[in-house]
């Protein structure tokens, strides 16, 4: 779906632009943020579809951040997806306790991040 917007939280820069590289030529609105302070303020800017949220960030956590979102009731309907270099045993059950609706690891498999947001944003 073309101009659904997206924001991307990262705090390397590398990975915004490769998933910025990743979703942009299939249309999307993809905005990028490097803190949790960032993104509450893309957020407050252009509410997203979806976030992508890297979990592992300095200051505020991408877990916290996560559950900062599902509590406010103005943006607890926003579709979070970890995106996460953690993948011990665990990981997945405590990004999803925090509130991420689905979880992906890094590296990422650039196939399954387009399957993801196209079957979030079709359903």
């Amino acid at each position: 779906m073309a101009g659904e917007p997206i924001l991307v939280v990262d705090d390397n820069a590398t990975n915004l632009v490769l998933m910025r590289f990743i979703l942009a030529p299939r249309g999307y609105a993809v905005t990028t943020a490097a803190s949790a302070d960032e993104a509450l303020a893309a957020i407050a800017r252009r509410r997203p579809r979806i976030v992508l949220m890297d979990l592992q960030m300095p200051g505020v956590s991408g877990l916290e951040l996560t559950r900062q979102l599902k509590d406010d009731p103005a943006t607890r309907d926003i579709v979070i997806v970890a995106v996460t270099a953690y993948a011990m045993a665990g990981d997945e059950e405590r990004a999803r306790a925090a509130g991420c609706d689905d979880y992906l690891t890094k590296p990422i498999d650039k196939e399954r991040l387009r399957q993801v947001v196209a079957d979030i944003l079709a359903g």
